[in-house]
C-alpha cells in the first residue's frame, strides 16, 4: 500500500536533512578551523625556536673571545681596560703600545700603561665599524698591528652597547664615549700628538666628536676617515639593528625600540666645520660604502678648509680587492700614514 505524503511531511523531512546537512558542515569547518589554527600554531612556535637559536648564536659566537685577554687574538703589548663615561655605563678599551716599547710593556700594569702616552710617539683612538668588538678579527685587530708595528699607540674602544661595554648604543652615547675616552688619553698624553682613526660607522663618531670638540675649544691633532660614509640618515636597516637581536630579542618585535633611536651621524655637514687635518681612505670596490662618498667628502671638506694641503684622499684601486675591510693588508698603509702625521707637525 502506497504512503501519500503531504506537502507538510515533505517539506518537514528536507528541512530535517538541511538541519543535518549544516551540521555536519558546521562540524568540518570548525574541524578545519581548528586544524588550520594548530597548523599555524606550530608554524610560529618552529620560527620562534629558529630565532631563538639564531640570536643564541649570533651574541655567543660573536662574543666567544674573552675581552679581557686581547693575547688570546695575537695583540700581544696590549692591556684591557675599562672606563666609566657615565653613571651606569661601562665601556672596553685595547690599549696596544708602540712596537719600541713591546719587550718593556710584558708584564706590566695600568699605571705603566698610562705613563707610556706621555713617551712622545703618536696616539690613535680608533673608533671601529658597526656590529662585532674590538675583538673583531682581520680587518680591526689588522689595524692595531699595522699601528702599533708603526710606532704608534693604539685605543680601540667598544661604544656602549658593542662588545662587552655596558648600556644601549645611541648616537649620542657613542660620541660622549668617544669624547670620555680623549679627555682620558689627553690628561696622560703630554705633548704626543693625538688623532682619531673612524672607520665605518667610526667614521661618523669621529666627526660628530670632532665638532663637539671645536665647540668647547678643543680638537683632535689629526683625522683619519677610512670607509666613511656622507650620512647614517636613511640607510635601508638602521644600523643598531643587531643589538635589540641579542637574546631576549622579542622586545625587538613588540616594543620597536629603535623608532627613538634615530641614527644620522651627517659627516658630510660636520666636516663644512672641522678645521683639523683630513686623510681620508677608501677602496673603489667598497661594497658598502660607494667611493663617491669619499669624494664627497674630500669635496666638502676641502671647500671648508679651503686648502689641498690640510685634507688629502687616497683612492685604493678595485683591482687591489680590498672590499670594506681590507685597506689594513695595503704594505703602502704605513708610509701614507707616517707622510699625514708629518704634516701635522710641520
Amino acid at each position: 500500500m502506497k504512503r501519500r505524503i503531504d506537502k507538510s511531511e515533505s517539506k518537514a523531512t528536507a528541512a530535517g536533512k538541511s538541519q543535518r546537512t549544516g551540521r555536519h558542515k558546521s562540524k568540518d569547518l570548525n574541524v578545519q578551523s581548528r586544524s588550520q589554527w594548530w597548523a599555524w600554531t606550530k608554524v610560529g612556535f618552529l620560527t620562534l625556536c629558529s630565532l631563538v637559536t639564531i640570536s643564541f648564536l649570533l651574541e655567543h659566537l660573536s662574543d666567544s673571545v674573552d675581552l679581557t685577554r686581547p693575547s688570546d687574538v695575537g695583540l700581544n703589548y696590549t692591556i684591557n681596560i675599562y672606563l666609566k663615561p657615565e653613571e651606569g655605563v661601562r665601556v672596553g678599551v685595547w690599549y696596544t703600545v708602540p712596537k719600541h716599547k713591546w719587550e718593556e710593556s710584558k708584564g706590566q700594569d695600568l699605571e705603566w700603561f698610562e705613563k707610556a702616552l706621555g713617551d712622545g710617539s703618536p696616539i690613535f683612538i680608533y673608533l671601529h665599524g658597526n656590529s662585532g668588538n674590538r675583538a673583531s678579527y682581520p680587518h680591526r685587530i689588522g689595524i692595531a698591528t699595522v699601528l702599533s708595528a708603526a710606532g704608534y699607540h693604539v685605543l680601540a674602544m667598544d661604544y656602549r652597547g658593542f662588545g662587552d661595554s655596558t648600556s644601549e648604543p645611541t648616537e649620542r652615547g657613542l660620541t660622549t664615549d668617544t669624547l670620555y675616552l680623549y679627555n682620558w688619553v689627553k690628561a696622560r698624553s703630554g705633548n704626543s700628538l693625538v688623532c682619531v682613526w673612524g672607520h665605518s660607522l667610526g667614521s661618523g663618531v669621529a666627526t660628530n666628536t670632532a665638532v663637539k670638540l671645536q665647540e668647547q675649544g678643543k680638537h683632535f691633532d689629526g683625522i683619519i676617515l677610512e670607509g666613511a660614509f656622507t650620512t647614517a640618515k636613511g640607510v635601508n636597516q638602521h644600523p643598531f639593528t643587531w643589538f635589540y637581536w641579542k637574546f631576549p630579542y622579542i622586545q625587538y618585535f613588540l616594543f620597536n625600540p629603535l623608532k627613538d633611536n634615530i641614527l644620522e651621524l651627517p659627516s658630510n655637514e660636520n666636516l663644512k666645520q672641522i678645521k683639523t687635518p683630513l686623510l681620508i681612505l677608501h677602496a673603489e670596490d667598497d661594497p658598502i660604502v660607494p667611493f663617491v662618498m669619499a669624494k664627497e667628502l674630500y669635496s666638502t671638506a676641502k671647500n671648508a678648509q679651503k686648502s689641498d694641503k690640510r685634507v688629502r684622499l687616497i683612492l685604493f684601486e678595485s683591482s687591489l680587492g680590498y672590499d670594506h675591510n681590507g685597506l689594513y693588508k695595503d704594505p703602502r698603509l704605513p708610509d701614507f700614514i707616517r707622510e699625514f702625521l708629518q704634516s701635522l707637525m710641520a
